[in-house]
């Protein structure tokens, strides 16, 4: 009964702050309409130095601090909106600073929408890298009809590099000793412990990836700069470049500073209508605040509650494991557990209001078995007449793919990182280090293979064989579902398997995915397959994240909160001594589990 009691007034403040933000909400909506009488229109900010978001919060301290955090999903979200209203006559965006490459895709997307519309679009930045590249920042502000730079500043254009780590020197010096199997070549994740350079087919993969992506930035800088490809390419090889020299070349329209970018669209403004109010993209996007936002949708405009559908965007953010996300591993940020995927999966494929579902994916793999049991959620959310698109964030690979894969459209962004279908899997032996810090340890165990992952002592051939088969057998369920989902014949699948990584221009070009675009793109195929169109559904997070939500745990594990993080406080359980505390830590950066999984080659850097 005091449960309940409790329960009754957590409940009873919930609705009261409901009820306080929605009158608040309308009386701040009254004094909108008072003022834009008098007023001019609306000159929207973006300030893409904050960073982007791209997953809701792992806990209810990240929820709280994510309150004034900027999404990408918001962001765009916002500008859709924005496009089509007639108070808002521009926009200005901070470009400063590297936001990676899909997220900029996908905000330059959203740009041209919205330029579409006609109007009025600006970017400016003090740099566009100081002493580092600025290749994604300034791909973002090439979409934005002028962009101005600071006179002090460069243009960092200088074309993208990838980097690989390896610690097989540090762990031989420890005594550490690697046993890991791969399939197949391209599958170089366990390249970090095995190898001390890079080989032949992880430079090749590494090559393509960066000349991938490079092609795209050139491209599409061409087009939005009138200029040739070989014009750019020129600028890529001299780069980085002074703010004079970006001037005379055309890559930049203007030398200033902040204050005189924005009194030139002031006075251009006026002229047309009264001075332009300044207003952050978010909180145009959030006209309620972060009060509004914590109590759940109050914020939203009247036309969109009156909406009688949902377009449910599931999130499968960092490595997949089983069970529920957060938990021990969201120590080491986001983490998709298959329970808690899988019952946002059932929730929304269950809930009358949901049209469709967008997997909404930024995650490097991980457990074989936690992807099979997501998958195998899309395929009867699907079969139950609720059509699924797979939206890929910065990666989605490996397990990320496979994921992905069953879902009816599957939509990447030029710069995705993705396929990677491959598997690995072993151990790293440390009896060695520990003996020499007269550290030893005595073993009893029951059964043939009871202590075969010990790290205690290496494989014995008998041991290495079951390993082997146990890769061949993961491999050849892999490549037959990706075969399947993807309708392309085995053996054409396995050569643009065996590990490898693409880029999402790559993957569209071989039948990997089906379309380049963002999640609006993703959203608006969904809504197509549902048969509705996009004004009449609302595209939101499912669950909406919360953190009250958060800290009431479920009924059972068909209830909407089994869909919500679990808040996580530890890494390994209790009884794990250190050294396996370590090497555990340093295998989960990696993105490589101490027994294997389908995981991304995990020191991919791409700048």
């Amino acid at each position: 009964m005091g449960a309940a009691r409790v329960s009754d007034q957590a409940q009873s403040v919930v609705d009261a702050m409901r009820a306080s933000v929605t009158a608040a909400t309308e009386s701040a909506s009254a004094r909108l309409r008072r003022v834009r009488r008098c007023d001019g229109k609306l000159l929207l900010e973006l300030e893409v130095t904050r960073g982007l978001a791209e997953a809701p919060p792992a806990t209810p301290v990240a929820a709280l601090r994510a309150l004034r955090a900027l999404s990408l999903r918001g962001v765009v979200r916002a500008l859709e909106r924005a496009a089509d209203d007639d108070e808002v006559a521009g926009l200005i965006a901070h470009t400063s600073g590297e936001i990676g490459f899909a997220p900029a895709a996908e905000l330059r997307a959203a740009v041209d929408r919205f330029r579409d519309s006609g109007k009025r679009t600006a970017a400016w930045a003090e740099t566009f890298g100081e002493m580092g590249p600025g290749n994604s920042a300034y791909h973002l502000a090439s979409a934005f009809e002028e962009i101005w730079l600071q006179p002090t500043g460069d243009l960092g254009l200088v074309g993208v590099t990838a980097s690989a780590v390896f610690v097989r020197g540090t762990f031989d010096k420890l005594g550490v000793q690697t046993q890991i199997g791969q399939r197949h070549e391209y599958k170089a994740a366990a390249n970090t412990f095995l190898e001390t350079d890079l080989t032949a087919p992880h430079r090749e993969m590494l090559e393509a990836l960066v000349g991938s992506i490079t092609d795209g930035i050139v491209r599409d800088v061409a087009s939005a700069r009138g200029m040739t490809e070989e014009a750019v390419r020129h600028a890529v090889d001299r780069a980085p470049l002074s703010a004079q020299e970006a001037l005379e070349g055309g890559f930049v329209d203007h030398l200033g500073y902040r204050d005189e970018l924005y009194r030139t669209l002031r006075e251009e403004l006026t002229e047309r209508d009264a001075e332009p109010r300044l207003r952050f993209v978010e909180r145009y996007e959030q006209p309620g605040g972060p009060v509004a936002r914590l109590t759940g949708g109050a914020h939203l405009p009247q036309a969109v509650r009156r909406r009688r559908g949902v377009v449910a965007v599931v999130g499968a953010h960092g490595p997949i494991h089983l069970g529920r996300s957060g938990g021990p591993h969201s120590v080491l940020g986001h983490s998709a557990g298959a329970d808690t995927v899988t019952a946002a999966l059932r929730s929304a494929g269950r809930d009358d209001h949901v049209r469709a579902i967008v997997l909404r994916i930024d995650s490097p793999g991980g457990s074989a078995v936690a992807s099979d049991a997501i998958r195998r959620a899309v395929l009867e959310v699907r079969a139950g007449g609720t059509p699924v698109v797979a939206s890929m964030a910065s990666l989605a690979a490996s397990g990320g793919y496979f994921i992905a894969m069953p879902c009816a459209r599957v939509f990447a962004s030029p710069g995705t990182l993705t396929g990677s279908i491959g598997v690995l899997g072993g151990k790293q032996v440390v009896s060695n280090t520990l003996e020499r810090i007269g550290i030893t340890r005595g073993t009893v165990s029951a059964g043939r293979y009871a202590d075969m992952f010990s790290t205690d002592r290496p494989f014995d051939e008998e041991e290495w064989a079951r390993v082997e088969g146990w890769l061949d057998r993961i491999y050849e369920d892999f490549t037959s579902k990706a075969a399947h989902d993807r309708d392309l014949p085995l053996e054409r699948l396995r050569e643009l398997a065996r590990g490898r990584v693409w880029t999402g221009a790559q993957a569209a070009e071989h039948g990997l995915i089906d379309s380049l675009g963002g999640l609006s793109a993703a959203a608006d195929a969904a809504c197509e397959l549902a048969g509705t169109d996009r004004f009449d559904v609302e595209v939101r997070p499912w669950p909406r994240p919360s953190p009250l939500a958060m800290l009431h745990p479920p009924e059972n594990s068909e209830a909407p909160a089994a869909a919500a993080a679990t808040p996580g406080v530890e890494l390994l359980g209790e009884g794990v001594g250190p050294v396996d505390r370590l090497l555990t830590l340093i295998s989960a950066r990696a993105g490589l589990p101490v027994h294997g999984a389908l995981t991304v080659p995990w020191r991919i850097v791409l700048r």
